[in-house]
């Protein structure tokens, strides 16, 4: 059988990166882009909330676009994960620093946050019910497209990627157990990680009821903010709140469990 041509459609994604890999061929590169782009697309869609306010959906899916490209040039199977949460991770990542470039101020952000969370307040107590969005505005006699501007900025400053959590948790536990320089070839690598997974499933099962609702809806349904503050009838203010604390307990479950202090440095 001859390999000049081969049937691209019958390898599975993990097949093609390998061979892509051993051989850079632009035809599997495109092949692997029109696979992977509904990664971008989910996380462009799913984090919308976070940059609608400054950009549009299509310019952020075309930059993920770009930077999906790149990663398959630096991916190495034998030392980064599976190549659907690597280009998750840095998707999330991308809309971030993005989102950053705005210099956006918490403080006034915070502020902001505040005085909406009051109005929903005072007028969840006047009607009896929560108001949506758009009630919340005319109640503050705010601009429609202002108050989805705060909203996704307060959503920014909240946003933590149960990745990066694992990742960090992960870095700093290595750092203490195998030298850098041989830990990706190491046996404790692989165990490790499963450890860090069943960690961080027992501390989601720590969690309220209405905390693990919104981890599950955010992290495994992919909803925004909007979108869960819908199925729970609550306010988004409520839902970012909600999400940030779980996040903040996560993160100090995974440290108390593998004795890390906070904020500590790597090495």
């Amino acid at each position: 059988m001859s390999h000049s041509k081969v049937p691209y459609e019958n390898m599975t994604n993990e097949e093609l990166l390998e061979e892509y890999a051993r051989t850079k061929s632009l035809e599997i590169k495109q092949e692997l882009v029109v696979r992977y782009v509904y990664v971008v697309r989910t996380i462009a869609l799913q984090m919308r909330d976070i940059y609608l306010g400054f950009t549009q959906v299509e310019d952020i899916i075309q930059e993920g676009v770009i930077a999906l490209m790149n990663l398959l040039d630096k991916y190495d199977s034998t030392k980064n994960a599976k190549f659907e949460t690597y280009l998750s991770r840095r998707m999330r990542g991308l809309i971030i620093d993005i989102a950053r470039k705005q210099e956006w101020g918490s403080r006034n952000v915070r502020k902001s946050m505040k005085v909406i969370e009051n109005a929903v307040s005072e007028l969840t107590v006047k009607n009896g019910k929560v108001p949506d969005s758009k009630a919340v505005a005319d109640y503050l006699n705010m601009p429609y497209d202002k108050y989805q501007e705060v909203i996704g900025k307060n959503s920014l400053l909240s946003v933590v990627s149960l990745d990066t959590i694992l990742e960090e948790a992960q870095e700093k536990k290595r750092t203490a157990q195998v030298p850098a320089a041989e830990a990706e070839q190491q046996p404790e690598e692989a165990y490790l990680r499963r450890e860090l997974s069943e960690v961080l499933i027992q501390g989601i099962e720590s969690l309220k009821d209405k905390e693990k609702i919104i981890i599950s809806l955010y992290y495994v349904e992919e909803l925004n903010m909007r979108e869960i503050a819908q199925v729970l009838e609550v306010s988004e203010p409520r839902v970012s709140q909600i999400h940030s604390a779980a996040i903040k307990k996560l993160k100090e479950y995974i440290e108390r469990e593998f004795h890390m202090a906070p904020g500590s440095k790597k090495g």
